[in-house]
């Protein structure tokens, strides 16, 4: 029975990819210039394919892979009903309020708060008690503040370069963001022993 497992798209996901390889799962034509879609290794009987980094825990969560790789923001912003088996420890940033450099808000008014991250966005204001305006954006969120639309953005910060390049700066760090296993449940149920050996072998705990 194939092993199948969803690699988010990008640098990331070819990082863990090599991971996974050195880890006993290799599959040479995944880092091939191709434009196939899905990856076998009959001989191990594992399955690779790639996916936009906010559909992996979606093709875990569903079943049509059993392990995945998804950013702990995804996970906490979309609930997959998913296992979290480890902390990969790579693609690290910080999911962050900015806004302004000098921006001082207003703590009689509703402050102005846009993002891609609604959940967490929301339920990191409401912990503090502080009312806001949710601003969904889905594409450059930087730009909310600068051209007067949001007094404050929530984002995932890497090296704060765009940050400093357009005159935005960190106000507060809500959570650090790093790469985790993920497992659908019921492949986990009968795969245990394969799953958290691979695991332990991915997050350098053997």
């Amino acid at each position: 029975m194939n092993l199948s497992i969803a690699l988010p798209k990008g640098r990331l996901g070819e990082k863990v990819y090599t991971r996974f390889a050195e880890a006993g799962y290799p599959c040479p034509d995944v880092l091939s210039e191709s434009r196939k879609l899905i990856f076998d290794n009959r001989e191990l009987s594992a399955r690779y394919f790639w996916a936009k980094p906010s559909d992996v825990a979606i093709y875990v969560e569903r079943g049509a892979a059993d392990l995945g790789v998804a950013g702990k923001d995804i996970l906490l912003e979309y609930e997959p009903d998913v296992l979290e088996l480890a902390d990969l420890g790579t693609g690290n940033c910080r999911m962050c309020v900015a806004s302004m450099e000098g921006f001082l808000p207003d703590e009689q008014r509703t402050l102005r708060v846009a993002t891609k991250f609604s959940r967490i966005a929301t339920a990191y204001f409401a912990k503090k008690g502080r009312d806001i305006e949710l601003i969904q954006l889905n594409g450059s969120i930087e730009i909310a503040p600068i051209i007067g639309l949001s007094d404050v953005i929530v984002d995932i910060v890497e090296t704060g370069t765009t940050l400093r390049e357009n005159h935005l700066a960190v106000l507060e760090t809500i959570m650090p963001i790093s790469a985790r296993l993920i497992a659908n449940r019921a492949s986990y149920f009968f795969r245990k022993g394969q799953m958290d050996a691979l695991a332990s072998a991915l997050s350098g705990k053997e």
